[in-house]
């Protein structure tokens, strides 16, 4: 799950400009709130010598991950591996995804009796921490994916901003715009997080999607910019509600599958 700071604010502007031309009917049809999805993330900073161990540790933890999407458990699982390194930032990261708590912790509970947590590559990460994110709006394609790409942000509001800030601005600029990159290939999946267990002050939240390769993000890149061209307007709805001293981007090679 690092994202370039400038695509985020300018897919906003983009997403108004798709909303814009859309009747209201269309607009809030696929923007509808969906039941939770929780996910369960564990970051961990792996020295560069271990990579190679971490990613068969990856291969490893799929037995798991495969039974319980396959019983229903789970909606999906991954893994990513950080592009864009910082001195106090994760270089890998692992998640799965399920409609209730209920099915990621017991997840979890499974990874901890299988002891994979307390040996092996793990017992080598220099920083870990996990994060528990609640989203009810997002949409993904069935199917597993192998080195994509995982492109997104985080953003705070601002203090000032309404109590449905995050409703208002998913339904009214972003689901729109990554529906329509959903439709058509671009990405395989989206998602607008909160936290569902507080580590960090509420008021945040996360923007990801998953492009189908590097060239989907020149497509994403490529719409944006022809947005701009025609639409100067939407930035500033977005920049009422959102607090850009605090945005923060990501981007990674991902492995994802989804039911």
């Amino acid at each position: 799950m690092n994202k370039a700071c400038k695509v985020f604010s300018e897919v906003c502007v983009l997403a108004m400009s798709a909303v814009c031309a859309l009747p209201a009917s269309a607009q809030m049809s696929d923007a509808k709130e969906k039941p939770p999805m929780y996910t369960y993330v564990g970051f961990w900073n792996i020295p560069r010598a271990q990579w190679a161990e971490m990613a068969k540790a990856d291969v490893a933890d799929q037995k798991i991950l495969e039974k319980d999407i396959a019983n229903g458990t789970l909606v999906g699982y991954g893994n990513d591996v950080n592009l864009v390194h910082q001195p106090d930032s994760n270089t890998h990261d692992e998640w799965w995804s399920a409609t209730s708590m209920a099915g990621l912790l017991n997840v979890l509970d499974q990874f901890y009796k299988s002891g994979s947590t307390t040996q092996g590559v793990l017992t080598t990460a220099t920083k870990h921490w996990d994060s528990i994110f609640v989203s009810r709006h997002y949409n993904y394609h069935a199917g597993s994916w192998k080195d994509v790409y995982t492109q997104g942000a985080s953003y705070k509001l601002k203090s000032s901003a309404p109590d449905d800030a995050i409703e208002t601005l998913s339904k009214s600029l972003i689901v729109p715009l990554l529906e329509k990159m959903l439709a058509d290939g671009t990405i395989h999946e989206y998602e607008i997080d909160t936290e569902a267990e507080h580590t960090q002050a509420p008021g945040t939240f996360w923007i990801f999607y998953l492009a189908a390769n590097a060239e989907g993000i020149d497509k994403v890149n490529a719409a944006i910019r022809e947005s701009l061209k025609v639409n100067a307007l939407g930035g500033p709805a977005f920049g009422s509600m959102v607090d850009y001293t605090e945005h923060r981007d990501f981007l990674a090679r991902t492995n994802a599958t989804y039911k």
